[in-house]
């Protein structure tokens, strides 16, 4: 996914755990988890502005977009469809 989430860098430089936040954002630690991972498809802007609160932070330094490589971007081959092709 382009989109990484970089909370765990926060967390670091706030020396907070993430547990910690989680109970200081009004979330789960499977939530926080979730997310935390990138594995979320979305987040709330409430969320979004709670975390930025606590880790006393700007959007852009918990999220940000990497662009997909050319590599990535090619369909995978698979093994030719038959004579010909």
């Amino acid at each position: 996914m382009p989109i990484v989430v970089d909370i765990d860098v926060m967390l670091a430089r706030r020396k907070m755990s993430v547990g910690e936040l989680a109970d200081r954002v009004g979330i789960t630690p499977a939530n926080l988890a979730v997310l935390k991972n990138g594995r979320a498809k979305a987040v709330r802007f409430t969320t979004l502005a709670a975390l930025c609160e606590v880790l006393e932070c700007q959007p852009g330094d918990l999220l940000r977009w990497e662009g997909e490589t050319p590599a990535d971007a090619l369909p995978s081959r698979t093994a030719s469809a038959g004579p010909g092709s």
